[in-house]
């Protein structure tokens, strides 16, 4: 079998219930969420600091629900299928392709802050650039941060602990050897798998509850963000800030785009059929409370759950194109603010070290800040300290990272869906009513059946 399965037909979704209007839309009451918390941040600044705890408490309602829907979705996957050895197979494809997008955004990131080198005539003598105590902490837990130790992470000391902290890493290990466990019980496991499908039933029921929070959430944390943060930072590294948004722009339309080209299936369509996900990504500054819906959105556009469930999750953990942008770009910023040369050899060594420096930290509050500390301590050719030269911005550039970590996630599941299935597209005029994907006109459908879905072309 594929790892694609059949759609709705068209005489299904002739019936289906009609779209409600775009003033009752929930990206609608996102956006306008966002909108009037960069006023209240903007216009009054103690009120939307005083407004933190309304987005950190919706962020950690998304957060409680994220290692239960990951765990029960890859447990009910795996025990489903009937030969574990396709899941292995995905599961390594999907790896091999992590670090070949990891190794493009790297790339991305190099030659452009080598072409425009912003950092030249700063001059800045990292002997006497200030540490704040937030940013010490974080220096520190990164230059203590080995290469390896993200591989030692994945085994967890118990079995709750992995939830009770949301290490999503630990929580995948744990969900792949039970589902193993269970998919090798047989008939005598099936009541458990009915058991497990149910209660991911019962998740997404949960989510739907909060996500209704989702307006709320992302007014707070916006304020919160603007009001804390202000717009001065951005005027002082404006620069920067705009080559690392243009650079990962670039990236989604050039790279990803073209693995969507690939797939004859369009990277504008998509991202517009998850507006919703990208909008509450914008507004709480992190991808974490996107999972759930991308997992649902990519099921119902025909994408096996066991695919689903082991992809994405992953992704959010090995497949931060994001980050790795923000990586590249930051490290060489750093090196030509401070006068420390690079060669073009120890520029591809910072490569290679980032490879495995960008997963160590996947999950961790301020995440990218000390994978970058990692990977200077580790190459100690560049001053550690000159990250301090970015800590003030870091947070504008958050909200990208995190938007282009969930597309690269979103692409890379449906691209190791289609490479499982050896799928081939047609077209067909009754597709342009099937209901997954944004309605649009193409189909995928299977060599040797006549099961279809439609995706955005």
């Amino acid at each position: 079998m594929g790892h694609i399965t059949p759609a709705v037909t068209a005489a299904a979704a002739k019936n289906a219930a009609p779209k409600s209007r775009w003033y009752r839309q929930l990206y609608f009451w996102v956006l306008t969420g966002i909108v009037l918390g960069i006023l209240v941040g903007w216009l009054a600044p103690a009120a939307g600091i005083a407004l933190e705890p309304i987005g950190t408490t919706f962020v950690n309602a998304m957060r409680m629900l994220i290692g239960p829907i990951v765990f029960l979705t890859i447990v009910g996957g795996i025990a489903s299928v009937a030969d574990l050895k396709k899941v292995g197979m995905t599961g390594l494809k999907a790896l091999t392709y992590f670090q070949i997008g990891t190794i493009f955004a790297l790339l991305f990131g190099l030659v452009a802050i080598n072409i425009f080198r912003l950092g030249e005539g700063v001059n800045a003598d990292a002997s006497t650039i200030k540490t704040t105590d937030s940013a010490a902490k974080l220096i520190e837990t990164g230059a203590h941060q080995e290469w390896w130790q993200f591989l030692t992470h994945i085994i967890p000391t118990s079995i709750a602990g992995p939830f009770v902290e949301g290490d999503i890493l630990q929580i995948i290990f744990i969900a792949v050897i039970f589902g193993i466990a269970l998919n090798a019980m047989g008939k005598v496991g099936a009541p458990v798998l009915d058991g497990v499908q149910r209660l991911t039933g019962v998740m997404f029921k949960i989510l739907g509850f909060i996500m209704k929070a989702a307006p709320l959430g992302a007014f707070g944390a916006m304020a919160f963000a603007v009001g804390k943060y202000g717009v001065s930072s951005l005027s002082s590294m404006g620069g920067l800030i705009a080559l690392f948004y243009a650079t990962s722009i670039l990236f989604v339309v050039v790279v990803l785009g073209t693995v969507m080209a690939f797939l004859r299936l369009n990277i504008f369509k998509m991202i517009r059929h998850l507006k919703e996900e990208y909008l509450l990504i914008l507004g709480t500054s992190t991808a974490e409370p996107a999972l759930p819906g991308l997992m649902r959105k990519l099921e119902h556009a025909g994408v096996k759950k066991e695919t689903v469930g082991l992809v994405v999750p992953t992704g959010y953990s090995f497949n931060l194109d994001g980050a790795a942008i923000y990586l590249s770009l930051a490290a060489v910023y750093i090196a030509q603010a401070t006068n420390t040369e690079l060669s073009i050899t120890q520029q591809l060594g910072l490569i290679a070290v980032m490879l495995l420096t960008s997963k160590g930290a996947a999950g961790v509050a301020g995440g990218g800040f000390i994978a970058l500390t990692a990977t200077l301590a580790t190459i100690g050719t560049i001053p550690a300290a000159g990250i301090m030269l970015i800590f003030g911005i870091d947070k504008f550039m958050s909200e990208c990272r995190a938007l282009v970590n969930f597309t690269g996630n979103a692409v890379a599941t449906l691209f190791i869906a289609w490479g499982a299935g050896r799928w081939t597209r047609t077209v067909s005029a009754a597709s342009s009513t099937a209901k997954p994907w944004n309605r649009c006109p193409a189909r995928i459908q299977h060599r040797s059946t006549s099961s279809r879905t439609s995706l955005p072309t």
